[in-house]
């Protein structure tokens, strides 16, 4: 995961050129909620991916009786080893990853979206990451939207910052209304000085429940661009595949449901044909070359890169879907670290 000369700017390599000295490696902190923000449990999962591929190890918690409704987010009965019974709470958790061949270190948040005092939430936060040296941060968030499942998910990138925007050649966040817990995360922690991407995946409105492999796979590969890292993908690729031709018998077996899809791939078509010119076909090869040899989180390093190119040009086109939030996984949970 070393970045040269021959590599595209990143979060990561802008973070690295700007840290002050601290005796904590610097770190970027990938952030997703489920609720409001995670349409299909898209970015979640995304996060839960990372910290299963990253080997990253919980370093805190964030209080929960101060910040939740229990009749909103209600907890959770679970089954635990032997059959023991564990209430799982709605919380968020904070993660660390050493990546030594990286100029910074990977902190995972993951969480529910709070009820109650969003500010003191994010303050609290803040205080966390600044303990563990934040120097950049990435939100991750997924909404529905009218879109096919049957083509790519979109996974549209923003920042607030006009300097990260020029460096990473990435749009101005302009969205205007509603927002929740991960745009206010967003907004403070640039305002607070810390560069600060936002990825959103839209997923299939019609497609209304979680998982959402294609919309998660989609987002990770946003990651890649930012971060210096791979990730082996090669199974949930088979999962986007196989979620894809789910919906496809399902909307095909409906006359009404595969008359609306055939509209919303006319005007996605329409929409993205002027863009498939040379030149973005020849800057998205670019990227895929400048990933290509960077070993994948979860195999022995020794292994060259093409293997991890082949998992990423297999990889379908993206899309995904939202479900009532479920609290995100904690390693001292038996049913979840088993699975860890």
């Amino acid at each position: 995961m070393s970045e040269d000369i021959n590599d595209p700017v990143t979060l990561s390599s802008l973070v690295a050129s700007s840290t002050t000295v601290s005796e904590v490696r610097p770190a970027i902190m990938v952030v997703a909620f489920e609720g409001w923000n995670d349409a299909g449990d898209a970015a979640s999962d995304a996060i839960r991916l990372l910290r299963q591929a990253s080997g990253a190890k919980k370093i805190i918690g964030i209080s929960d009786d101060d910040f939740y409704d229990y009749q909103f987010s209600r907890p959770q009965v679970r089954r635990g080893a032997g059959g023991k019974k564990i209430i799982k709470w709605p919380t968020t958790h904070m993660y660390r990853a050493e990546l030594e061949d990286s100029p910074v270190d990977l902190v995972l948040l993951r969480g529910v979206e709070p009820t109650y005092r969003w500010k003191a939430f994010i303050a609290e936060i803040l205080t966390r990451a600044e303990e563990e040296n934040v120097q950049g941060v990435m939100a991750l968030g997924a909404l529905l939207a009218d879109v096919p499942h049957s083509r790519p998910i979109q996974a549209s990138v923003t920042s607030g910052d006009k300097h990260i925007r020029a460096a990473l050649d990435v749009q101005d966040a302009t969205y205007e209304g509603p927002t929740g817990i991960l745009g206010v995360l967003a907004q403070v922690s640039e305002a607070s000085g810390l560069p600060t991407l936002s990825i959103w995946a839209a997923v299939p409105h019609y497609v209304a429940q979680a998982p959402s492999p294609k919309a998660q796979l989609a987002l990770l590969h946003r990651v890649e661009e930012f971060f210096p890292l791979t990730i082996d993908l090669a199974e949930l690729s088979e999962d986007a595949l196989a979620w894809e031709r789910g919906v496809n018998e399902v909307a095909t077996a409906d006359a009404d449901v595969a008359a609306y899809v055939r509209q919303l791939e006319q005007a996605q078509d329409e929409t993205s044909l002027p863009e498939a010119t040379g030149e973005a076909i020849a800057k998205e090869f670019e990227r895929y070359l400048k990933r290509r040899n960077r070993p994948v989180f979860g195999e022995d390093p020794s292994i060259s890169g093409p293997a991890s190119a082949a998992n990423e040009s297999d990889s379908p086109n993206a899309s995904g879907s939202p479900e009532v939030p479920e609290s995100p996984d904690d390693p001292e949970d038996p049913e979840r670290t088993a699975g860890s």
